[in-house]
């Protein structure tokens, strides 16, 4: 496809007409679909080194509906669509987020009742420790001074 009619095609592909669609009137209401169309185009072209042109692209598009004009009684409403499946991954993506937080949480948590514990033990291990000391500390005074210290 040369460049020029590549074009062309976008052109046409990518205008109000895809945009809105044709009116549809049933029972005195007329409905004008709406979507949101958005494309990219690329090409180009060149010569080689024996003289040889060539050219070349390509072109996507991508429509996706977004509501319809609602005419009634000379009286015009939006009436937006629901995309149910972004409404499936956003909520999908809400709830990885909280599993993933609330995993976290917890791990977090048992780390802190952990700490908590071993911090406890050092605590009686040290309150050991320092009763040990002084009951030492007590029998080397009485041997220095050859008379028994109360306890």
């Amino acid at each position: 496809m040369k460049v020029d009619q590549l074009v062309a095609t976008a052109r046409e592909a990518m205008s109000v007409r895809r945009v809105y669609g044709e009116p549809f009137e049933k029972d005195g209401v007329t409905l004008i679909a709406g979507a949101r169309v958005s494309g990219g185009a690329g090409g180009g072209g060149g010569q080689d080194q024996n003289g040889q042109e060539g050219e070349g692209g390509g072109f996507g598009v991508q429509a996706r509906p977004t509501g319809a004009y609602v005419i009634k009684d000379g009286q015009v409403r939006w009436m937006p669509a629901v995309d149910v499946n972004r409404v499936i991954a956003m909520l999908g993506s809400v709830l990885m987020v909280f599993f993933v937080t609330r995993a976290r949480i917890v791990r977090l948590r048992s780390r802190a009742q952990i700490g908590d514990a071993a911090a406890a033990g050092r605590r009686r291990h040290n309150a050991h420790a320092d009763a040990e000391n002084r009951i030492t500390a007590r029998s080397r005074r009485s041997r220095r001074s050859g008379t028994p210290q109360p306890r």
